[in-house]
This record gives C-alpha cells, structure tokens and sequence, in this order.
C-alpha cells in the first residue's frame, strides 16, 4: 500500500512519543492498530464482494451461452425430427391412398359378382378363371408347364420342383 520502510516508522514513533507522551501513547497506538485493522477488513470485504460480482458475471455469461447452446441443440434436433417424420407421414398418406383405392376395386369387383348373372345360379365355390397355357422360350429345352402349376424362370428350381416333372434338377 504505502512504501513505509523500518527506518521511517522509528521516525514517527519517536515523534509519536515526544508529542503524546509515554502514558497515552500505548493506547493511541491500540486504537490506531485497530483503526488499521477495521481499514484492512473493510478492504478486503469490498475486494472480495468485487471478486464475487466478478464471478457471478461470468457464471451468468457462462449460463447464457449454455442456455444458447442448449436451444440450437434443441432446435438442430426439432429439424431432424421433423425431417423424419415428413416421409413417414407421406408415406403413412400413400399406405391410406393405396388402402383406400384397393377397398374401393374390392368393393367394385363385389358388386360386379353380385350382378344380376350370378344370382340365379347357386353360389358353391367362386369360380377360379381359366389359366392360360405359359410357354417358355424356344431352346431351352423344358417343357412347358401345366396349367396352375408355379412359373419359375429358366434355370431356377425352386423347393417343390422336385417332385415335378421336367424340372431342372
């Protein structure tokens, strides 16, 4: 604080002691080593109280910005997951779609059934429509398979073309 070396505080005590006198010097010397003290106190109480602030500033810019980061983490992965879901629910769109239109040729192919044709006659079995006869191509050298018999590409044999006849084995 002050540059006071030994030599300079011998002068003032001398001093101190001409002009007060030995009885009530003892006790300025106590009230002032206490005035000194209260002073050094007072001090370090607003140094630390400034130190304090200090910190709290910092802990609030530091909160802030994690806040802040907080929040764009939050929105990055708000995006991400709307981005997700906008195909789902285009697709969950389509799957409707489709749905719908099959149950409408559903319900169109049941009321072409239940057409004036088809009640006259007693209803035993739905009747399976003809299978037109498959060919293969020419040089291959399989036969043709029956009617309602599974169609496989050339060269390929599937688990129940063993049994069958002119299946490539």
């Amino acid at each position: 604080m002050f540059d006071v070396s030994f030599s300079e505080l011998m002068l003032i005590g001398v001093i101190a002691l001409i002009v007060i006198g030995p009885e009530r010097l003892p006790k300025v010397a106590r009230t002032i080593g206490h005035l000194v003290g209260r002073a050094q106190r007072y001090v370090s109480d607003v140094k630390s109280d400034i130190q304090r602030e200090m910190d709290l500033d910092e802990l609030n810019n530091l909160k802030g910005q994690m806040e802040e980061a907080a929040k764009s983490v939050k929105s990055s992965m708000q995006e991400a997951s709307d981005s997700l879901r906008q195909p789902l629910s285009e697709a969950e769109q389509a799957l409707k779609e489709a749905s719908a239109s099959v149950e409408s040729l559903v319900d169109s192919a049941r009321a072409q059934m239940s057409g004036p044709e088809t009640t006259a006659a007693p209803a035993a079995e739905p009747a399976k429509p003809a299978a037109a006869p498959a060919t293969l191509p020419a040089g291959n050298g399989a036969a043709a398979p029956s009617a309602g018999a599974d169609i496989q590409p050339a060269g390929t044999a599937g688990p129940d073309t063993k049994d069958k006849p002119g299946a490539p084995t």
